[in-house]
């Protein structure tokens, strides 16, 4: 599991900067299109929403690797 923590002065991540980040995908185009196709889940939950804000606790499943939001 990857664990991309949020800087002091942010509360949240988005989604799509979150799957960036982690190198799961190699572009914002990339991450928005594996969003819109349905393959990303948050929590269990598919979610297609790109700038859906990740906050500390969640969970973000794709492609078989899991990314943890940490404060």
């Amino acid at each position: 599991m990857e664990i991309i923590r949020l800087r002091e002065r942010d509360e949240f991540i988005k989604l799509g900067q979150a799957l960036k980040a982690s190198g799961l995908v190699d572009s914002g185009l990339e991450a928005k299109d594996v969003i819109l196709d349905g393959l990303v889940t948050v929590n269990g939950q598919v979610d297609t929403r790109r700038g859906k804000k990740l906050y500390d606790g969640d969970i973000v499943d794709f492609n078989g690797f899991q990314i943890k939001i940490e404060k």
